[in-house]
């Protein structure tokens, strides 16, 4: 079941939609700009089968035989553009996937709907492919392209679309709708919400994650223990470190999410705004051992181990210059 209602935090692109359907103003090209995981997808989907509900109205109706070909995947009319290389869509994924069938009209409704996800991903080829197709489209063509990264289209295509930004969703939003929708008790959205830093996808996606529970705890207990510990012990966590199945910038927002309620708790002395909240004994101790200038060398550090690893910088000389820092400090 699909509707606008159930788009949490975007209020402003539910809006231009509801209108855009209200008035019949329709635009031929859409760009969808939000992170990874933050709900793209679902947005461009209801937008989808509100356009081809049989029921003519702003929200789909869920009941007519389009709605439920669109709720089941099968529209013939709402089509995802695939492509075969995981990492690059070719200009051969965009002739195939859009350009040579755009012409054929719609089968069952008034619009034929293209949605691309991961459109960053677009060659340049491929992008000059889709201009064309762009230029001239026929008029109940719809085309959503859904990114991540809106600095790698060419201004050529970003130009033809009607360009929505998502925003982050607040963290009450986030948290209610975790302890309302998936049932987390009070502590653990805490926690997801902090870690998902706007993004309800991600918190939806950590909250019934097991791999990230155990890696939040084998991550705490590091923190407790590393001001004793021996060189060849912290080489040993660097190199489970890496064999975890999430993120490497997860398991960094972990130790920085810690360290900032170890702040926290040094400036104002209560635990009531931790997110670690069953942590305190811990953060105390580290809160009333450290100085505020190691606390927020260790911040800086936890940043620049991520610019790091984005420069490709070795893996575990990053980990172990950043795990040394944190040690000293």
């Amino acid at each position: 079941m699909a509707g606008f209602d159930e788009i949490y935090g975007q209020p402003q692109i539910v809006e231009h939609f509801k209108n855009a359907l209200s008035t019949g103003k329709i635009s031929h090209a859409y760009i969808i700009e939000g992170e990874r995981s933050s709900g793209k997808e679902f947005i461009a989907r209801v937008f989808a089968q509100a356009l081809e509900c049989e029921a003519g109205g702003i929200d789909p109706c869920n009941e007519c035989h389009s709605c439920r070909q669109a709720n089941a995947g099968s529209h013939p009319d709402i089509i995802k553009v695939t492509h075969e290389k995981p990492q690059n869509i070719g200009v051969d994924d965009i002739r195939a996937g859009i350009n040579d069938n755009i012409l054929i009209k719609p089968y069952s409704g008034d619009w034929k709907i293209y949605i691309i996800n991961e459109a960053e991903k677009m060659s340049i080829q491929a992008q000059n492919a889709l201009l064309k197709t762009l230029e001239e489209p026929p008029e109940y063509a719809v085309i959503l392209l859904l990114t991540s990264n809106l600095d790698v289209m060419l201004q050529t295509i970003i130009s033809r679309c009607v360009v929505l930004h998502m925003k982050p969703v607040p963290d009450d939003m986030i948290k209610g709708y975790l302890m309302r929708e998936l049932h987390i008790p009070d502590y653990k959205a805490d926690v997801c919400t902090a870690f998902a830093q706007g993004n309800l996808g991600k918190a939806k996606a950590l909250a019934v994650s097991e791999e990230f529970d155990n890696i939040k705890t084998e991550a705490v207990n590091l923190l407790r223990y590393i001001r004793e510990m021996e060189i060849t012990e912290i080489v040993t966590a660097i190199n489970k470190i890496k064999d975890y199945k999430i993120d490497i910038n997860d398991y960094l927002d972990i130790l920085s999410v810690w360290y900032r309620d170890v702040l926290l708790f040094k400036a104002t002395n209560d635990a009531n705004h931790l997110i670690f909240k069953d942590e305190i004994q811990y953060i105390k101790k580290v809160a009333n051992q450290s100085a505020y200038e190691g606390i927020e060398i260790i911040l800086e550090a936890l940043d620049k181990a991520k610019a790091r690893l984005r420069a490709n910088v070795s893996f575990e000389m990053t980990m172990e210059l950043l795990l040394l820092t944190i040690k000293e400090n």
